[in-house]
């Protein structure tokens, strides 16, 4: 795909503590309704758990936690979003993300999607991709490699298992 591609880019937007966000829909694997998780002992808050998604294990993320913003409430809404993530040492692993709940597909223009503020937002500057105007709010884009990346979630992992009583470093 070359830069000057104007087409119509597509991305999911989901709702996580009454904030509305996207995502690309390329990644995304499927959308599930929130099923039994096995929880692991001495885990991080924002790793809930693993999932069994039709003989494979998925380890489920608690993206509000993730955020800093404290453990989603399970409701009948709550869903998983089920991505394909890639990293340097495993191409194909799924992760799922827990929501609120899923709203729907948006055909974007890429210049509808404005640069990502360096200040100003709720999250890491790096886990914004940019921002939608959408009815006179914005959507706020994720990049969903950044908030998925493997290596940090691993070191966050590791770091509640050497001290478990601590409180996980900055997300």
């Amino acid at each position: 795909m070359s830069s000057n591609d104007q087409s119509p880019r597509r991305y999911l937007t989901f709702t996580l503590h009454k904030e509305v966000f996207a995502v690309p829909v390329g990644p995304i694997r499927e959308i599930i309704e929130y099923p039994a998780v096995t929880e692991i002992p001495l885990a991080p808050e924002f790793l809930r758990g693993v999932i069994n998604l039709r003989g494979s294990v998925v380890p489920l993320i608690d993206i509000a936690a993730r955020f800093g913003r404290g453990p989603s409430e399970i409701t009948w809404r709550t869903c998983v979003i089920v991505f394909e993530a890639s990293s340097e040492d495993s191409l194909h692993q799924l992760l799922g993300i827990m929501v609120d709940t899923v709203h729907e597909v948006l055909d974007v223009a890429p210049s509808q999607v404005e640069p990502r503020p360096e200040f100003g937002t709720v999250l890491r500057t790096e886990f914004v991709a940019g921002m939608i105007n959408r009815n006179g709010k914005f959507v706020v884009v994720l990049d969903i490699d950044k908030v998925l990346n493997s290596h940090e979630l691993r070191r966050l992992i590791d770091q509640t298992e050497m001290n478990p009583q601590a409180e996980p470093a900055s997300v």
